[in-house]
């Protein structure tokens, strides 16, 4: 048997990277899978190369109208979730002074908004089932200091937010955990022009980490093994904040 058997995840920003990863896992591991992304054109290829088990839909998460659209069509397609992945979101480099109220209050809006709307829409659906898991992505600048002022803060809140949740669905046998990746070998680094040899001489294991190696710690935490895991941040990071 399959860790995900019968299972129905919903992963947001499931188009590349991380997302797609832990889609790709997930569907080896037996589940059906929801994809959403605000890129679409990428969003379809990855669900066409998944196959038959994955669906994908367009969906902006800092919207309480995608979120609502987005539930539905899952509870359309599949009659329940049992697991939610709060994978969305986005990264900028800016310091706390280079940080304009719109830098603000659009990562605000995809990074923590997101992530508390994703979890109050889905929640209704999830107690249909027996149980459930939500794993909420956060990184390593929620827990330590970061110059990327605004997405530490909203790290730093899905990591309270994570806390919070879990003690109030925890009678509903729902399940919220955070993960915390360090320094990852993806796309996000080229774009804000980080070099990947000197983040990955800071790291005790002496390499930045591959998508899988976080993938696999979702899978974790969204199958039964994890099953008395819930309000706790689980970390990916070579020993980075040892």
């Amino acid at each position: 048997m399959n860790r995900l058997d019968d299972k129905i995840a919903l992963i947001t920003g499931g188009a590349a990277g991380h997302g797609a990863a832990e889609a790709e896992l997930f569907i080896s591991a037996g589940a059906q899978v929801v994809i959403s992304d605000i890129k679409t054109e990428l969003g379809e290829s990855t669900s066409a190369r998944l196959g038959d088990a994955c669906q994908f839909l367009e969906h902006d998460v800092s919207s309480e109208e995608d979120w609502a659209r987005v539930i539905d069509k899952v509870d359309e397609l599949h009659g329940r979730l049992d697991v939610l992945v709060n994978n969305a979101g986005i990264f900028r480099v800016l310091t706390l002074e280079e940080t304009s109220l719109e830098d603000w209050n659009s990562t605000v809006a995809t990074n923590q908004t997101g992530v508390f709307l994703g979890m109050r829409t889905a929640v209704p659906l999830m107690k249909k089932g027996p149980a459930g898991s939500i794993v909420n992505i956060s990184s390593i600048a929620g827990l330590t200091a970061a110059k990327a002022h605004a997405y530490a803060a909203t790290k730093w809140a899905v990591r309270g937010m994570t806390k919070s949740a879990a003690v109030e669905l925890g009678p509903h046998n729902i399940r919220v955990n955070s993960v915390h990746p360090g320094f990852m070998d993806t796309p996000m680094l080229d774009e804000h022009g980080v070099p990947r040899e000197e983040l990955a001489a800071k790291v005790p294991l002496g390499r930045n980490g591959q998508v899988i190696e976080v993938a696999r710690l979702v899978l974790f935490l969204a199958s039964d093994d994890a099953s008395y895991c819930t309000g706790h941040e689980f970390v990916a990071d070579g020993a980075l904040r040892s």
